[in-house]
């Protein structure tokens, strides 16, 4: 998980709105938290957790474990010991098991607990910790964190073509739902990134009109600029955005295919876990493994600069301006978090004035309230699907 040495204060909310409006606001007493809790939501970078290594996690406002057997299977539990409650991180992996650095209690993959070394043998089996259903794919650990079992798991069939895969997390200093608004906000791209890739690419030449759809999987967003040019993107529901689009010429042609999940670490800070894979084969594919290798070789060897949110926290400090990082090759990032920062840790709706470029954040708006109303009112949800394809320049 991301971290940042910074400490954030939630802000006051002002004028109160009704649970079903707030989704901001995710812990397991809220309505928007038992909601999210319905869906998967990918919690930890699949490299980054090696075999034996347990390490804590907080994922919507609640402390969980998650550890790696010696067999390599990843697994979410329980923040704490039964016994005497400390964090069960700072233990021991033991081949698909977990130890507790306190006073030894042993409890496998499924939350049993299996040996406590000072008690009678019969006691261990009337122990048992939470557990929670946990898979790899698209290389990030998904968990399932809700009540009963666990819906079947989203999978998207563009990402498990052939390629170079690349997985990997950052950290932002603010709300997801403030992510989440931006993701349904073309308009930002011509301010916002106007000095950065999407200069070369074109996307800021002018300003777009902004339309879209409500569609089986979340969203379809279209960004037409005055030449008939239409960026596509799509919003998979609650917290997905899937992006294709070309890979960069230095890499290879053909199609990418990007997506990124916004989970909420806490009220005022969140993670965004992505995957991208490059649809390329053969000799292609091995040049743009080694370029890799090449690439990530020199980071190690040379210490890198602050990173994206260490930067953009600069920025909103005033120590410094985005005008003066359009060098680094994570400009995008940096501006991004300035802007979602940059409206409060936690934004609040009471002075905003929506115009028409707002009509996706509008209907997005529209589409939470309606779901978290019907889980109010103990009425039905609706079924969100991935589609078998979904197109560059369609909903379908």
């Amino acid at each position: 998980m991301p971290a940042m040495a910074v400490t954030f204060e939630a802000p006051k909310t002002g004028r109160a709105i009704p649970d079903y409006q707030d989704y901001q606001h995710t812990g397991p007493d809220t309505l928007a938290g038992r909601y999210l809790r319905r869906f998967w939501h990918p919690v930890y970078v699949a490299d980054k957790l090696p075999a034996g290594r347990a390490i804590a996690i907080r994922i919507m406002n609640e402390d969980f474990t998650l550890y790696r057997g010696k067999s390599g299977k990843s697994q979410v539990i329980a923040f704490r010991c039964a016994h005497r409650g400390t964090q069960l991180s700072t233990g021991w992996v033991e081949g698909d098991c977990i130890r507790c650095f306190y006073h030894g209690w042993k409890y496998d993959a499924g939350g049993q607990c299996v040996e406590q070394p000072a008690e009678d043998v019969s006691f261990a089996a009337k122990v048992r910790i939470r557990s929670y259903p946990t898979l790899e794919y698209v290389g990030l650990i998904f968990a399932y964190l809700g009540e009963g079992n666990a819906p079947e798991f989203p999978r998207i069939p563009a990402f498990e073509d052939d390629g170079v895969l690349n997985s990997y997390s950052y950290f932002r200093g603010c709300n997801y739902a403030n992510n989440l608004e931006s993701n349904m906000d073309e308009l930002h791209v011509a301010f916002v990134h106007r000095d950065s890739a999407f200069t070369t690419e074109g996307l800021n030449r002018d300003l777009p009109t902004i339309s879209g759809d409500e569609t089986e999987y979340g969203i379809v967003k279209f960004g037409t600029r005055s030449d008939g040019v239409v960026r596509v993107s799509h919003f998979f529901w609650p917290n997905g955005l899937y992006i294709k689009g070309s890979p960069h010429p230095n890499d290879a042609t053909g199609w990418t295919d990007h997506i990124g999940w916004r989970v909420p670490i806490d009220d005022v800070s969140h993670a965004s876990f992505n995957a991208e894979l490059i649809h390329v084969q053969g000799e292609a594919r091995e040049r743009l493994l080694q370029q890799r290798a090449d690439k990530k070789s020199g980071r190690q060897a040379h210490p890198s600069e602050p990173s994206a949110a260490e930067m953009a926290e600069k920025v909103l400090r005033g120590e410094v301006h985005t005008d003066d990082l359009t060098y680094r090759p994570d400009i995008v990032n940096i501006q991004d978090y300035v802007a979602h920062a940059g409206q409060g840790r936690i934004y609040t709706r009471e002075n905003e004035h929506l115009g028409r470029s707002d009509v996706l954040l509008i209907a997005f708006r529209k589409i939470w309230e309606r779901e978290l109303r019907a889980l109010a009112e103990g009425k039905p949800l609706k079924r969100w699907r991935v589609p078998a394809e979904i197109s560059a320049t369609s909903g379908v």
